[in-house]
């Protein structure tokens, strides 16, 4: 079995898939315009059935477009992140060499040097 089959298969059933939404969402397009056009007589509801189908299936179209990049994307964030290679959480970021060595006076219970309050919790000195 060659590399790119799994890709060939994943894309036959998502064009498959598009295919199908995109007939469901014409029929009910269609029967939808059929009710609406049938205010004008059997012409109408013709007419209506006709180009409600149409509509139906371009709105599905661009409905399935968006979810499959929407997938792609998701997919690539979760590959990012490690979601999928079972690393996730590993601590394999490549951080600078220290410097120094020292942990950070905030880190170690000093008091801060300086006279302003900490930007954090909920209430910040705007005055300084």
């Amino acid at each position: 079995m060659s590399k790119n089959q799994p890709r060939k298969s994943q894309e036959a059933n998502a064009s498959r898939r598009r295919r199908q939404h995109e007939a469901e969402a014409g029929a009910a397009g269609a029967l939808a315009g059929a009710v609406m056009g049938a205010v004008g007589g059997p012409p109408g509801a013709v007419a209506g059935a006709i180009l409600g189908g149409i509509v139906g299936a371009m709105a599905a179209g661009v409905v399935e477009k968006d979810l499959v990049a929407a997938a792609v994307a998701a997919t690539e964030v979760d590959a990012a992140l490690g979601v999928f290679g079972g690393d996730i959480g590993a601590p394999n970021l490549e951080h600078p060499p220290e410097s120094v060595g020292a942990y950070s006076s905030g880190s170690s219970g000093a008091p801060p040097s300086g006279d302003s309050a900490p930007a954090e919790g909920p209430m910040q000195n705007l005055e300084s």
